[in-house]
This record gives C-alpha cells, structure tokens and sequence, in this order.
C-alpha cells in the first residue's frame, strides 16, 4: 500500500540527489548494492547481540538507499531489466538478513521458541509474498496488492525492534506476529488476485489455446 501512496512523493523528494549522484558518475546498482551490503552487515553485526535500536537505525539508513537508486536510474536514464533483477534479488538479501538475525537471537542469545517461530514464518512468507508477484509479472499479469508489501513489512519490524532496543515491553512480539498474520493475508490477497486476472485472460484467449505453464 505504501508503495502506491507514499513512494511516488518519496521518489519526488529524492530527484535531486539522484541527479547528484549520477552527474558524479554513481551508478544506481552500485547504490542498490551498498544499501544491501550495509542492511546485511548492520543486522548481523546488532542484532544478533540484542543492540536492537542501534541496529535498527543502521539498518533502516541502508534500507532507504532501495529509493535513491532509483532516483539515480532515472536522472542518469540507467534503468535497465538487470537493474531490476538486481534490486529485487538484493531486496530478498536484506529481508532474509533482518529476518534471519533476529532469528538467530532468538535462538541463542534470547532463547524463545514463540518468537524464533514468528521470525522464520515472516521470512518464508514474505518470501512468498514476493515469488507470487514475480511469477504473476513473468506470466504478463500484475500483482502489486496486500496489506504488507515490502515497505509495511520492514516498517514494523523495525519499529518493533526498535521500540524493543529501547526496553518498551512487548512491543517485538507484538510487531512479528501481527507482521506474521498481516503477510499471510498478503499471500492470499495475491493468490485470489492472480487467479482473477488469470480468469480474465483465459475468457479472452482463443478456445483450443492452452495457457503456457511451467514448473
């Protein structure tokens, strides 16, 4: 949802420093994979050892990089379909990275099965959450609706952990299984979206043409 309402002002806001950039010769992939390398640091290094606040502002300052590079793209007319590819790729890196860290305390440093069970089903669902809209793309079809898309997703878990750095009780757990609940409605927001687009592209296919399927 954020990304139809809140990115395109975002975006807007960033056009200047994307033109910087680009007239300085930075490249919108060498952006995207700084921002993933210094997500992925940041959440392996602070979260694992409960520096939660920390980590979370180290994090989210990368996570906003996953904007300027596509502001760089633009004012440098550098998009491209590997771009894309790229972006999407280290987007799944940063969650798994998020995810998989606090997983890891939870397992070790804070042991609570409760809550390493919510970390894992976050990062299997939003992992699907994903993988059904690129399927969905790759077969000529849209996909862009759910309650929590990648930027709700990361917003409260890292609110969430963040609070939590700060000793407000609770608020983690809360933040995980209510993210947990809100990505499997995604997944069938998805599904039941793909499967009316699908049914609309089979009623204005030619009778006898069988829809191209793979694994």
């Amino acid at each position: 949802m954020l990304n139809v309402f809140a990115r395109p002002s975002v975006s807007k806001a960033l056009a200047p420093l994307g033109a910087r950039l680009a007239r300085a010769g930075v490249t919108p992939d060498a952006v995207t994979v700084v921002g993933t390398l210094g997500a992925v640091a940041g959440a392996l290094i602070f979260f694992p050892r409960g520096w939660f606040f920390a980590g979370t502002l180290v994090i989210w300052f990368f996570v906003m990089l996953d904007i300027v590079d596509g502001a760089v793209a633009r004012a440098g007319g550098r998009s491209s379909r590997f771009g894309a590819v790229l972006d999407s790729t280290c987007d799944r890196v940063a969650d798994a990275a998020v995810f998989g860290s606090l997983a890891w305390y939870f397992a070790e440093q804070r042991p609570s099965e409760p809550l390493l069970l919510a970390c894992l089903l976050c990062l299997v669902l939003g992992a699907v959450t994903s993988y059904i809209k690129a399927r969905a793309e790759g077969l000529s079809m849209t996909c862009d609706v759910g309650i929590a898309e990648r930027a709700e997703r990361l917003i409260v878990v890292l609110v969430g952990t963040g609070l939590d750095g700060l000793a407000v009780p609770y608020v983690q757990a809360v933040a995980l299984w209510l993210l947990t609940a809100a990505t499997a409605v995604t997944v069938v927001q998805r599904l039941v979206e793909v499967k009316r687009q699908s049914g609309l592209q089979s009623g204005s296919m030619p009778a006898g043409k069988p829809v191209e399927s793979r694994p």
